[in-house]
């Protein structure tokens, strides 16, 4: 099967991907590239990254609710760790600019405000290109913080591990496929909703009258007036338990986007 996840290799997408399907199948994607497989079925999987404990829900959650059609099959939460990598020759005290994902950025600031106080912080997309940067460097004074997988994958080495203080980033990915699992008995579903804020609160209470157990709610943007908005919100359970029916059968402006084993 082949697995789509956000390019380029070496970030902490990748890593996940590689935790959960090894490397046979896997297919660095852009963004947009990655969506567009996804919909026209030229991939079987996705993993993309929804939400962090430091920054909460990430800018790709919007492209997977603007999907028309959508399966999420799992989710993966991971505490994220970071190495100093740089290219071979290189020596820690002449590094004179870092680039890392900003997340990154600000686990390791106690580190490097400690160690590398007055090196020059340069944000990247990710953990992945922050590597490709350094590898494509003609000097010696550049380096990047993303897990260690970039080192094998650009020729770089790794001048120090574990340099995360906090505070420490758990980030949730989802797999998107095209085939719902079947009910594993531990399972969490999540849902879409566009409404008016005027009708949020009937809408919540209707999960409450159903016996449905609310896990957590995210609020995007509508796109269309300041006074609507897309609600993400998971539950507990599968969508073919009789409380969570019994909601969709009255709540049709509720769209099941998945039901999936609950990893936490």
């Amino acid at each position: 099967m082949r697995t789509a996840y956000l390019g380029p290799a070496g970030s902490w997408t990748h890593q996940a991907a590689l935790d959960l399907f090894g490397e046979r199948g896997l297919v660095p994607l852009a963004r947009d590239e990655l969506f567009a497989a996804y919909a026209a079925g030229t991939v079987e999987r996705v993993c993309v990254p929804v939400v962090t404990s430091i920054v909460g829900v990430t800018p790709y959650i919007d492209a997977v609710l603007d999907l028309p059609a959508v399966t999420v099959i799992a989710e993966y939460p991971r505490m994220l760790g970071y190495s100093l990598l740089a290219r071979s020759g290189t020596r820690q005290q002449e590094i004179t600019e870092v680039f890392a994902h900003p997340v990154a950025l600000e686990e390791a600031r106690p580190w490097l405000d400690r160690i590398m106080p007055h090196v020059r912080r340069t944000e990247a997309a990710s953990g992945g290109a922050a590597a490709q940067r350094v590898a494509l460097s003609p000097t010696l004074d550049k380096a990047s913080l993303g897990p260690r997988i970039g080192a094998s994958i650009y020729g770089l080495v790794s001048l120090a591990d574990g340099i995360e203080e906090g505070p420490h980033n758990v980030t949730r990915w989802w797999v998107l496929g095209h085939e719902a699992p079947a009910p594993s008995g531990h399972d969490k579903t999540s849902l879409l909703a566009s409404l008016a804020d005027e009708d949020l609160a009937g809408l919540l209470a209707s999960f409450g009258d159903a016996g449905v157990r609310l896990l957590t709610i995210y609020e995007r943007p509508s796109r269309k007036s300041l006074d609507t908005h897309r609600y993400l919100i998971e539950v507990a359970g599968h969508a073919s338990a009789a409380g969570l029916i019994r909601l969709l059968h009255r709540r049709r402006d509720v769209r099941v986007l998945g039901s999936y084993p609950r990893a936490y």
